[in-house]
């Protein structure tokens, strides 16, 4: 999301470690947010627990304030229900109801160190189909994690994405949005499509860290852009996932930074 031009930035391990705080804390929100999912509950609900668990923690909201075309961002997190794909501002007249899904997006920084993560949550029960979009977007977020080692390519990581959404069904695939750098800033290069070339573009290295964000969509892959300069939403009105991790590239492999636990095992699997 909001992405922003600026070079490429190495970090040192340490500094991977300190960015590992700031990914904790955003995994930690996400899942009391999602946690707090239901019927009834209003997407400024959610924001506020987020803002709550993140300033209470020691960090400080990373969207707030991002400059956007007409106004900048007023709130914690993006909170995008059913066929908005990203950047949805959450509202108070906004109630989630059975069969929805939300996208909580959610950025933190923690000593000037940026982490960025999402997951796509059903409210109640969803249509087949719906809960099946979720499964395929979250396995190809892991695909392309997977995809971001020390030697590898930057059209590896969306070739791995793109093939493993291909091969599922007939699935739309954003295109105009996608994964970024990040570091002591939030949206840094370089910019990374969910679809590509495996052996194509940069080589990947030790340090760079990426945010990886898959954004799938359940009918076609075309988007639009609503009157707030914000709001991203389906062409044709069906839903959209969207799920997102911040990765560091180590000699030892991907280093998923804004998981709780399972990460090593999930990423060995794939490796």
């Amino acid at each position: 999301m909001f992405r922003r031009r600026t070079r490429i930035q190495l970090k040192t391990p340490e500094q991977i470690e300190l960015m590992r705080v700031a990914g904790r804390l955003v995994g930690e929100t996400l899942a009391l947010v999602a946690a707090a999912v239901k019927p009834g509950v209003t997407t400024l609900d959610l924001d506020r627990i987020a803002e709550d668990n993140i300033r209470g923690n020691g960090g400080v909201p990373s969207f707030i304030g991002v400059p956007g075309p007409i106004t900048p961002f007023p709130a914690t997190l993006c909170t995008s229900v059913n066929e908005e794909i990203v950047h949805c501002i959450p509202r108070a007249d906004r109630v989630l109801r059975e069969g929805d899904v939300v996208s909580i997006d959610c950025g933190a920084i923690v000593d000037g160190w940026h982490g960025d993560a999402a997951v796509t949550v059903p409210v109640g029960e969803v249509a087949p189909d719906v809960a099946k979009l979720l499964d395929v977007t979250e396995e190809s977020l892991w695909r392309g994690l997977a995809a971001c080692r020390v030697g590898g390519r930057l059209g590896d990581i969306g070739h791995a994405v793109e093939s493993y959404v291909r091969a599922q069904g007939r699935y739309g695939i954003v295109e105009g949005y996608g994964g970024h750098g990040i570091g002591t800033e939030m949206h840094m290069e370089p910019f990374i499509p969910n679809v590509g070339r495996k052996g194509a573009g940069m080589q990947l290295g030790p340090g760079m860290v990426f945010a990886i964000e898959p954004m799938v969509n359940l009918g076609a892959a075309g988007t639009e852009e609503k009157a707030d300069g914000w709001t991203v939403v389906t062409e044709d009105g069906k839903p959209s996932a969207h799920f997102e991790h911040t990765v560091a590239i180590t000699p030892d492999g991907p280093q998923v930074l804004t998981a709780l636990d399972g990460w090593r095992e999930r990423v060995a699997e794939l490796g």
